[in-house]
């Protein structure tokens, strides 16, 4: 059955991109169908590093996220994964409510996820609360607490906000943080995380044994965490 997921957190930096990559790399390694779109119009994650299965996605107009819904309904083997870029809920949201979004998909049995990824900060919590605030029960949440900045998320959990998400069925996530030298090695090669994994010959800076190994690694903990959520 068809699905969709949408990436994002609103703030920018906090891993979206990232997370859209492990994915959609997950996605191939399983051998489930998908479609991408990517919002971000000037360094897309989707569009650059796997171009196969993604297109443009214009965010504030309404036929380009009619694509979308679109895409779901005419492939219901295919999950749809949408990367949101930093400050695009305004015109996401708009389209959603006037469209009447969460009605039809309702209607037509297809669930809609929101993977909302966060680092350790309150901005993160405080646009969480927004956002449960505004949807409540009508989307399937995902918390993606990134560890990019910190591994201990105690404002979140002391904020309460956290408990309220967990009342409506959210499934919460951790995503470790990859050996910062190796990220930039992966992004300066314009490599997939599957190519960041095998042996690269032609590379200006092609990543080490061990190197790949710790993508490795990191990459099977990401795996794990998307495992017991499901897609």
């Amino acid at each position: 059955m068809s699905a969709i997921h949408l990436i994002g957190g609103e703030k920018g930096g906090v891993g979206k991109s990232v997370v859209a990559r492990v994915l959609a790399q997950y996605m191939i390694g399983n051998k489930i169908p998908f479609i991408g779109f990517d919002t971000d119009r000037s360094h897309g994650a989707l569009l650059r590093f796997y171009s196969d299965y993604a297109s443009p996605t214009i965010i504030d107009n309404y036929e380009s996220l009619d694509a979308i819904m679109e895409a779901a309904s005419e492939n219901p083997e295919h999950r749809i994964l949408v990367d949101l870029a930093a400050q695009t809920h305004h015109p996401l949201a708009k389209w959603i409510e006037e469209s009447g979004v969460l009605e039809l998909a309702e209607e037509l049995r297809i669930p809609i996820y929101y993977w909302n990824v966060m680092d350790s900060g309150k901005d993160c919590v405080d646009l969480l609360d927004k956002l449960l605030n505004q949807y409540g029960s009508r989307l399937n949440y995902i918390l993606v607490q990134n560890q990019i900045r910190d591994e201990n998320f105690t404002l979140l959990d002391a904020s309460g906000v956290k408990d309220r998400a967990l009342s409506l069925n959210a499934r919460v996530i951790n995503l470790k943080k990859l050996h910062a030298p190796v990220m930039t090695k992966i992004d300066g090669n314009n490599s997939s995380f599957w190519a960041a994994t095998n042996k690269d010959t032609e590379s200006m800076r092609p990543l080490g044994l061990l190197e790949r190994q710790r993508v490795k690694m990191w990459l099977r903990h990401a795996y794990e965490q998307i495992q017991w959520v499901g897609l």
